[in-house]
């Protein structure tokens, strides 16, 4: 009997740490921090997101600007052979002129991709920015919240209640507190007293066989609906 008291004892104190725990999930402030993380998460996401879209564009942008490097050349080199070289019949002249002016049709439609890539890079940036203000207010309102948070459940009670129940299950069996353990998954608190021939946690009545049990001495009986333990004294 002796270990199931001590059982007892250590549930008040375990509820004990449950609750301001509770407490602690509960509370308004830290909902808050919570809304702040998950902004400044979400933010930092959008960022990473925008600068590999940059970096995407960045490379395209610099293929293109080589590419119409490369055809500006090619119109060069083809427009000073034209002229060197003076075709001979009308058909071969439109044949040179046609190729000159597909080079040049197509160096016109890259740099209108080109700039248009540019003002989206600019968009990006101004993104960036924004998004970076926005995190930085984020941030600053997290510590502001974390500064009264911090103050209103103060670590130093939480690591005291901890202790008080690391305490109270020195000399309880591992055993039984593994049994305590895997009730209150299910059921808390996982002990409780009998009242009225009834579980005092489900309230359901004992069958007969348990209250024997009890009459002949038993210190405890298990409830066979939620499964905790129940104590007579």
């Amino acid at each position: 009997m002796e270990q199931y008291e001590r059982l007892w004892q250590y549930q008040q104190v375990d509820m004990e740490l449950d609750q301001y725990e509770k407490e602690m999930r509960g509370s308004s402030n830290r909902k808050e921090l919570l809304k702040h993380r998950d902004f400044l998460l979400e933010q930092q996401n959008v960022l990473k997101k925008i600068e590999a879209d940059v970096e995407i564009m960045g490379d395209r942008m610099e293929a293109l600007a080589d590419e119409i490097e490369r055809l500006n050349g090619s119109v060069a080199e083809a427009s000073a052979n034209f002229e060197a070289h003076r075709p001979e019949d009308l058909e071969e002249a439109k044949k040179q002129i046609a190729a000159l002016q597909k080079l040049i049709t197509t160096i016109s439609r890259y740099e209108s991709e080109l700039a248009k890539m540019r003002k989206d890079s600019e968009a990006r940036d101004r993104q960036q920015r924004e998004v970076r203000v926005r995190a930085a207010k984020a941030r600053a309102e997290f510590d502001r919240i974390k500064v009264i948070y911090d103050e209103e459940y103060k670590s130093v009670k939480l690591e005291a209640l901890k202790k008080k129940v690391a305490d109270e299950a020195k000399g309880i069996e591992p055993e039984l507190l593994d049994k305590y353990k895997a009730i209150k998954r299910h059921s808390t608190p996982p002990i409780t007293r009998i009242h009225d021939d009834r579980c005092g946690g489900c309230n359901m009545q004992l069958p007969a066989a348990d209250m024997n049990k009890i009459r002949t001495g038993a210190a405890y009986v298990e409830c066979e609906n939620c499964g905790r333990i129940i104590l007579v004294k």
